[in-house]
């Protein structure tokens, strides 16, 4: 299925949708833009998420390896007090699962590993990311916005990605032609209470984990680097 059907010669504007991780491979397709895995959270497991407090909501920011997830995401959950139980352990699975599929996917040794706990309007400009690629999957609040803009102007339609749904992105330092067309937000919530709770998976060339750390780069207090 498509998505935001555009067309431009020299742009890739599509969006392409899956129900399943084994058509992640489209998104490497030379005019895919973007691609939308179609699916949601269990019911138990997001009705807990929706219900925890902001506060003890898991966030972080670190390099790592992409076998070395699920300790990262696990330390990171301690240290934020997210309760435990079944819903946390779908949770830790899931996102392992995700960064797994990206690394796999992307070929890569390191992601650049992000739990953002969100609550104003963050990058509310629609924008391109300058990376490679990136995997967003908001688990708690909306989701990421997308659209085409012409001429440099705001898009027109908006499109935005379910909750529990992830989204791949091509960013300008994506190797392959035709650059991106398609661009994307985080969703203008400030003032309205809500609180997101959002996966960032980035691709960008990592060769020192240690010299990345030195440029201000750094993990949470407690959680290593691998």
């Amino acid at each position: 299925m498509r998505a935001l059907r555009k067309s431009a010669q020299d742009v890739a504007l599509h969006c392409d949708l899956t129900r399943d991780d084994t058509g992640l491979r489209r998104f490497l397709d030379p005019d895919c833009a973007a691609l939308i895995w179609q699916r949601e959270a269990p019911a138990n497991v997001q009705h807990w998420l929706d219900r925890v407090d902001p506060d003890r909501l898991p966030r972080g920011r670190v390099i790592v390896q992409p076998d070395m997830v699920a300790r990262v995401f696990a330390e990171v959950c301690a240290m934020s007090g997210l309760p435990q139980g079944p819903e946390q352990d779908w949770l830790q699975a899931d996102v392992t699962r995700l960064a797994g599929a990206f690394s796999s996917l992307m070929d890569t040794r390191y992601l650049r590993f992000r739990l953002d706990v969100v609550t104003t309007n963050a990058c509310r400009k629609f924008h391109v990311d300058a990376i490679a690629a990136r995997l967003v999957c908001t688990y708690r609040g909306t989701g990421t916005q997308l659209g085409v803009s012409h001429q440099g102007e705001a898009p027109a339609h908006v499109q935005t990605v379910a909750t529990g749904s992830p989204l791949l992105l091509r960013g300008t330092r994506w190797p392959a032609q035709p650059a991106s067309g398609l661009l994307h937000r985080s969703p203008p919530i400030e003032g309205t209470g809500e609180t997101r709770l959002v996966l960032v998976l980035v691709l960008d060339p990592v060769t020192d984990p240690e010299e990345e750390v030195d440029n201000h780069l750094a993990a949470p207090a407690g959680v290593p680097l691998h």
